[in-house]
């Protein structure tokens, strides 16, 4: 076989060689042991926390080491391809604190080792597949659906593992002039790697990979001759990412667990190519608790595996980076415990630190970290955060936030000072369903007045709107509800009533129950005084107003 003759007949438009590329992307001026990483996402229309979990790997490790952090689309699957998909990737991951160094953007790309989008480098990939050829380390295959498909029905009847291999390979040894008559004949044609590997698990070479996050994996070399051009001259995502990786001068690879199974095609295409192969880190599969058993988070059954459903729900981006962080490094609680007002960036994270055994996502705790995160927020920036969002994803509230930036503040502020602040607020939907009753538009009656105080609720808020002084300070203001509760046969102190239940309605937190329900409308909140002092004079006076009528 004359493979030189053969790459031209494939190949007759491709004039470039692996030495001109090499020349056109030559290797990073960068300090030593800095990481260059890539995000590869899909430009499918669904960007999922595993993307996030990645990324935040990616850009630590690049960051960290003074090395580069770039996005590569990798849009060669045209079926799968989604109008505006592009612009949801990047939008999203900039909402998240994700920035790259390089790659793609909206309105193009940044970098020099571009393009970014693969569907753009067809004749990079090609002059390796050529150059492939040329070495006998690659051919063209023949085999149509029909026949693929027969194919695999033989070795599903002969209980053999499915794939062209070995015989089934029947377009491997064509000559020159059947490939020729072929080629004349209009037939459609991939084009395979020409795979060393053996089959036979005995005779199988042993490869042995150091992963960045499991240590060393060893398992059986790759046997099938896998498609690494496709009939439309678009590559395999095998072969365009070890081409893309290896130009692009990527040092760590972080991706999901799923691809171990195809690290030996992977390892046999950089052996072939002559390419120094990337660190791979394969990390864990994102799970949850489902009934007390761990099982992968769902596209179809999790809507919080969606990015958008952080944004929708209104999570501070802030949140999300340090609840992810506590997954990815197992020391990583510890270190905040240590340095609680610390930068998350000022944290080494290290790949060995990563577990290997499916991370667990828990969405209470997200909460929990979520409300450490807000606490420590200052309350100007949190109010914009509520106004981007409402302006987002609920635009009919936005009215309430802008032009009243002070009374949003301080209820955004309501508890959180001192030594034991509160930590109520989570996330903006859940943060405007907490402070809703500020707003007149907003406030209703939730729940019921305490039973043992119902009938004598109108009394309560009559006696306390007769008495009611705004500018009473706290001391004061109580003071009056424990002369009213008092009036009124309700123990001043709850351990009064305690000792002696049956010579009182009830306690002076019953009475002050019945307030709180009447301005705020519900039976918790915060500190009644300082709402009121928020509230204003003439609001509260009306709400208590309203409920003695």
């Amino acid at each position: 076989m004359n493979h030189d003759k053969l790459a031209e007949l494939l190949f007759p438009r491709i004039t470039k060689t692996p030495q001109d590329y090499e020349t056109i992307y030559p290797p990073r001026s960068l300090p030593d042991g800095a990481k260059v990483t890539r995000l590869g996402p899909s430009p499918t229309g669904f960007i999922h926390l595993g993307n996030l979990y990645g990324a935040f790997v990616d850009e630590r490790l690049a960051r960290q080491s003074g090395g580069v952090f770039y996005l590569r689309i990798e849009d060669t699957d045209d079926k799968r391809y989604v109008e505006g998909a592009v612009e949801t990737i990047l939008t999203s991951l900039d909402f998240f604190g994700i920035d790259f160094d390089e790659g793609a953007t909206i309105d193009g790309a940044i970098g020099d080792y571009g393009p970014y989008y693969q569907s753009q480098r067809g004749e990079i990939y090609q002059c390796y597949v050529k150059e492939l050829v040329k070495k006998g380390q690659a051919y063209p295959c023949f085999l149509t659906e029909e026949e693929i498909s027969d194919i695999r029905a033989k070795q599903e009847a002969n209980k053999e593992n499915p794939g062209i291999y070995g015989h089934y390979a029947a377009c491997r040894d064509l000559t020159l002039e059947e490939i020729e008559a072929n080629i004349a004949a209009g037939k459609s044609y991939v084009i395979r790697l020409k795979s060393d590997g053996d089959q036979d698990p005995e005779k199988a070479r042993v490869i042995s990979v150091e992963d960045g996050i499991r240590g060393t994996l060893s398992m059986p070399e790759n046997y099938q001759d896998v498609v690494i051009l496709k009939a439309t001259g678009i590559p395999t995502y095998h072969f365009a990412h070890v081409v893309d990786d290896h130009l692009m001068r990527t040092t760590h690879v972080i991706r999901g667990e799923e691809w171990i199974s195809s690290l030996p095609i992977h390892v046999e295409l950089f052996e072939k190519l002559g390419f120094e192969m990337p660190v791979f880190c394969h990390t864990a599969q994102l799970m949850k608790l489902d009934n007390g058993n761990k099982r992968k988070l769902s596209k179809r059954k999790d809507p919080e595996l969606s990015l958008d459903y952080y944004r929708q729900e209104g999570y501070v981006p802030e949140a999300i980076r340090e609840y992810l962080l506590t997954i990815l490094n197992s020391n990583y609680e510890e270190w905040r415990q240590e340095n609680p007002d610390a930068a998350a960036t000022d944290f080494l994270f290290q790949t060995e630190k990563m577990s290997n055994s499916g991370a667990l996502f828990d969405l209470d705790k997200l909460n929990d970290v979520s409300k450490d995160v807000l606490v420590k927020l200052p309350a100007p920036q949190l109010c914009q955060f509520m106004k981007d969002w409402a302006g987002e994803f609920q635009p009919e509230i936005l009215p309430l936030f802008e032009g009243h930036e002070d009374y949003v503040e301080k209820i955004l502020d309501l508890g959180r000072s001192g030594k034991k602040p509160r930590k109520d607020l989570v996330y903006g939907k859940q943060i405007f369903e907490f402070i809703n009753y500020f707003f007149d538009e907003h406030f209703e009656i939730q729940d019921a007045y305490p039973e043992n105080a119902a009938d004598d609720a109108k009394e309560i808020l009559t006696k306390y709107l007769e008495t009611y002084d705004h500018g009473d300070d706290q001391s004061q203001w109580f003071d009056k509800i424990r002369t009213i509760a008092e009036e009124l046969n309700y123990a001043a102190r709850p351990k009064d009533y305690k000792k002696n239940p049956d010579q009182y309605k009830g306690h002076v937190g019953d009475v002050s129950t019945v307030i709180r329900i009447a301005i705020m409308g519900r039976s918790q909140s915060p500190d009644i005084w300082e709402i009121q002092q928020i509230l204003g004079e003439d609001r509260v006076k009306s709400r208590i107003q309203a409920q003695i009528v």
